[in-house]
């Protein structure tokens, strides 16, 4: 497993919470468990899961994927309903945060910088991304963007493979949120995006 740090932890900015920022910029894993829990919930909560998640398992470094794939199910979900719970619906969510860490330990052996690493194209690291448990093709896309715009993580064609999350300077997903101001952006923008699918 890789120990390099994604990027300089003072460069993220997505669960505006000093630890779980420098966590998300650490930890492979747990920046993909972030984006698995945003949904249904503000992201910068969501994105804060991994940071809880972390604590209660008492290992402040990283989030443990070995551990919590072979965690007991049952007491893997009361870990993560425990109050503040890690998700608006904490049972579901613990079972595909289980999901998850499976499936890298079966097809990254544990490290999740694998998937990105050296990746041909921007078409196949969507492939990569969508294929993992709880990814569906506008998630995949979004993280996708993420990577790039934000980490660093720039295949050819990365633009084209998460469209539109990949324009430059939109305000469309978390790939583009930097600070409070970019957060507030965002959000209007989803709103006003969903204003004008109910008319």
């Amino acid at each position: 497993m890789s120990d390099t740090p994604l990027v300089d932890a003072k460069s993220v900015t997505l669960c505006f919470d000093s630890e779980g920022d420098q966590l998300l910029a650490r930890d492979p894993f747990s920046l993909i468990t972030g984006m698995l829990l945003d949904q249904q919930m503000p992201m910068e909560r969501a994105f804060l899961g991994p940071w809880k998640l972390v604590q209660r398992l008492d290992s402040r470094d990283r989030l443990p994927v070995s551990l919590i794939a072979n965690y007991e199910p049952t007491a893997f979900a009361s870990l993560v309903s425990k109050p503040p719970a890690v998700h608006r619906f904490p049972a579901a969510m613990a079972g595909r945060i289980q999901a998850l860490a499976q499936y890298v330990i079966a097809e990254y052996a544990g490290d999740v910088q694998v998937m990105w690493r050296s990746v041909p194209s921007g078409d196949a690291l969507f492939d990569r991304v969508v294929a993992m448990p709880g990814y569906g093709e506008q998630k995949a896309k979004i993280f996708v963007a993420l990577l790039a715009k934000q980490f660093a993580v720039q295949p050819r064609g990365w633009r084209e493979a998460c469209a539109p999350y990949g324009e430059a300077g939109s305000r469309r997903s978390v790939a583009d949120v930097v600070d409070l101001e970019s957060l507030v952006a965002v959000r209007r923008f989803k709103q006003e995006a969903k204003l004008a699918k109910k008319a």
